[in-house]
């Protein structure tokens, strides 16, 4: 189902960019021109409204398209708030390496010893899973949103307008995984999970005794000073300002539109809960990658990456993706889809020039051609 891949959120943050694109990486301080054009062609494809934020070096570019309310007309804003999905995922990995720099946990730890007794029954053990395969999906642990009774009740119409407040609590989450066998032994495959974050966000709080939003916020969030950035854990709404997100909660990209802003995002929990925008997104990533949040040695285990399926442009590091696009350039990123909203951001290796978008739609729209647009295009 369409909403349904879009929250699994599975990296995907190869974006599609795999064949297609320039053959020459785009001149630095460019005038934006192709990204302008793929944004809009999303547009055109059917995405409500588009908005992204540019920042390269000193410079800040912004560029919106389409509408954030189907019945008003009223159009996407550059300061548009919106949910990220799982690009939470590198808040969290980024959390955990400073626990490991501080001396508090070891990546090689294993689940049982943070969580003893979470992990286990239909063949799954903690005790043979650490916490580094959770943050670079190789644990096998079954991924919950896949789960057949959890996609009726959250990404269907009639389970989605009868569900959207439920609260679920992390153990909920992993108790609907344990119900399904792994699906491989630990560190022999990969497999994206969002049970593997959730099960994260847990031993954040084990190890701390606070919250994993209660960390990201003091570790994170404060610290540089990301204002549009919040956790709302189950509150059902995104802070002003902001768009409405769409979605068509069904098999195919034809067919009704419905409005799905207003959920309950502890069913993302610590996999996919966070409300940011464009320039909190590329403020994050600029300092993550330019080592102002962790030490050298952390950074370089969250670039340490494994084959991330079949795809032949992408690896998956801790909470992050190493891209590779078809004109040369080389950016870690990260994409993330929820009800109604399909986000990325992705940058070059120093930080310096990142690129965060959302589509407040999540059924279709080419999110590759705008990175393509960005990085490659003229």
């Amino acid at each position: 189902m369409a909403v349904r891949a879009v929250v699994m959120g599975a990296t995907a943050v190869a974006l599609s960019v795999a064949l297609a694109g320039p053959a020459t990486a785009a001149p630095a301080g460019g005038n934006h021109t192709a990204t302008r054009q793929a944004i809009q062609a999303a547009v055109q494809d059917g995405v409500p409204g588009v908005t992204a934020t540019v920042r390269d070096g000193g410079t800040t570019w912004s560029t919106t398209a389409g509408v954030g309310n189907l019945r008003t007309g009223k159009p996407r804003s550059a300061d548009d708030r919106y949910r990220v999905g799982s690009i939470t995922k590198a808040f969290v990995s980024t959390v955990l390496l400073q626990l490991e720099a501080e001396g508090r946990l070891s990546l090689d730890d294993t689940v049982e010893k943070w969580l003893p007794g979470t992990v286990h029954g239909n063949g799954n053990d903690g005790g043979k899973i650490t916490v580094r395969q959770l943050l670079n999906h190789t644990s096998g642990i079954y991924n919950y949103t896949q789960d057949d009774d959890f996609g009726r009740a959250y990404f269907t119409k009639d389970g989605f307008f009868q569900h959207r407040y439920d609260t679920k609590t992390p153990a909920d989450l992993v108790a609907i995984a344990m119900s399904h066998k792994p699906d491989f032994a630990p560190g022999t495959s990969w497999h994206y999970s969002n049970t593997n974050y959730v099960l994260a966000g847990m031993v954040i709080q084990k190890v701390t005794g606070h919250s994993y939003a209660t960390e990201i916020r003091h570790r994170i969030i404060n610290p540089l000073k990301l204002t549009a950035t919040s956790l709302p854990g189950t509150g059902v709404t995104v802070p002003s300002p902001s768009s409405h997100a769409y979605s068509k909660l069904a098999e195919t990209t034809t067919g009704p539109t419905y409005d799905v802003t207003k959920l309950n995002p502890s069913i993302a929990s610590s996999a996919g809960e966070i409300i940011s925008d464009s320039a909190d997104l590329d403020r994050f990533y600029g300092a993550l990658l330019g080592g102002k949040l962790l030490p050298a040695k952390q950074l370089e285990e969250m670039q340490t990456t494994v084959p991330a399926g079949d795809s032949p442009t992408t690896r998956y590091g801790l909470g992050i993706s190493d891209i590779h696009l078809p004109c040369g350039v080389h950016l870690w990123g990260h994409d993330g889809g929820i009800h109604g909203s399909q986000s990325a951001v992705v940058a070059t290796p120093d930080g310096r020039h990142a690129l965060a978008f959302n589509f407040n739609g999540d059924w279709s729209g080419d999110a590759g051609a705008v990175v393509v647009g960005e990085f490659c295009g003229k």
